[in-house]
């Protein structure tokens, strides 16, 4: 069908304008929205691990596909507040949904009913009146591919999203899909990041997480959860590809400190020789590590510590 002269100079000007979309990615714990933040930008930008509330903090992820630049936001899995942190990392969630040209809720691709902390996300995109999207994830783990049919229903009868579109960050599966829905919520507009740009996180805020990912993975049950990393120093030598990095090791308990530390300083050098070798990939030089681990009790509840954290 011939379109007419008309017709191609509006598909050439849609192809080249700039445009960019604002996405928050929000979702219950361990759901895989990091992870999937990861995959969209091409680069890892934020930690993953197996634990349920690794991400503390919104985490903004970039990429320029064309004209079109996305700029997503990874947010704290939504759980019960325990303590001042727990608070915080709600309103964070709470903030992400307002004011952006899409809400991605990622869901898992499995279970038979919808969790509670979904149930009250999608009530405050009710509340918004914002364009959501629904990410059914890890489709790979799905046994039976009929089920996903059933899961779908479930959601839709809560809320009408403008799609669903199921992922697997492990296969692939859906991920580049994902963006014919995220341009049509682009705006005309000028691209706020550089291209090639994937986060406008500050490399010490990336380097203190590259070592609590590392903590999360060596230390078990809640003793994780009550650490905290900031980085208090780094430096590049002159003339020389060396970076000298110091970073604190926050702990709530004289006891967690001993952990990890471990006997004879090894569970603290094992986390250290992971991180340098992961922060030297980021970097893309040689690091010099230092870990100190220090003691402040109940440094969850006092917010005044949260900047000095890097979590404001």
């Amino acid at each position: 069908m011939f379109l007419g002269k008309g017709a191609f100079l509006e598909c050439d000007k849609k192809m080249w304008t700039p445009r960019t979309a604002f996405i928050s990615i929000v979702g219950k714990p361990n759901v895989g929205k990091s992870s999937l933040l990861n995959a969209l930008v091409g680069k890892k930008v934020a930690i993953v691990t197996p634990k349920a509330q690794t991400t503390r903090t919104r985490t903004t992820g970039v990429t320029t596909r064309g004209a079109a630049q996305f700029v997503f936001m990874d947010t704290p899995g939504l759980h019960r507040s325990k303590t001042a942190l727990d608070s915080y990392m709600t309103t964070q969630i709470y903030r992400s949904i307002l004011d952006v040209d899409l809400i991605a809720l990622v869901a898992t691709a499995t279970g038979n009913e919808i969790a509670a902390a979904e149930l009250d996300l999608i009530d405050h995109i009710k509340k918004t009146k914002g364009k959501s999207v629904l990410i059914l994830s890890k489709i790979d783990l799905l046994k039976n591919k009929s089920s996903l049919l059933q899961r779908m229903e479930l959601f839709s009868e809560r809320h009408e999203f403008e799609a669903i579109v199921p992922v697997s960050v492990v296969t692939g599966d859906g991920v580049l899909d994902l963006f014919d829905v995220f341009e049509k919520h682009a705006r005309e507009g000028p691209h706020l990041f550089p291209e090639g740009m994937a986060t406008n996180q500050p490399d010490r805020f990336i380097v203190a997480e590259i070592v609590r990912e590392k903590i999360l993975f060596n230390l078990s049950e809640e003793i994780p959860h009550t650490i905290a990393v900031t980085t208090e120093k780094m430096t590049q030598r002159e003339r020389s590809p060396l970076v000298d990095i110091e970073v604190s090791i926050l702990c709530e308990k004289q006891s967690h400190k001993g952990i990890t530390i471990g006997k004879k300083g090894e569970m603290l050098k094992k986390i250290a020789t992971q991180s340098r070798v992961e922060i030297e990939a980021f970097l893309g030089l040689k690091v010099n590590l230092k870990c100190w681990v220090k003691v402040k009790e109940n440094w969850r509840n006092k917010e005044q510590l949260f900047e000095s954290i890097g979590l404001i």
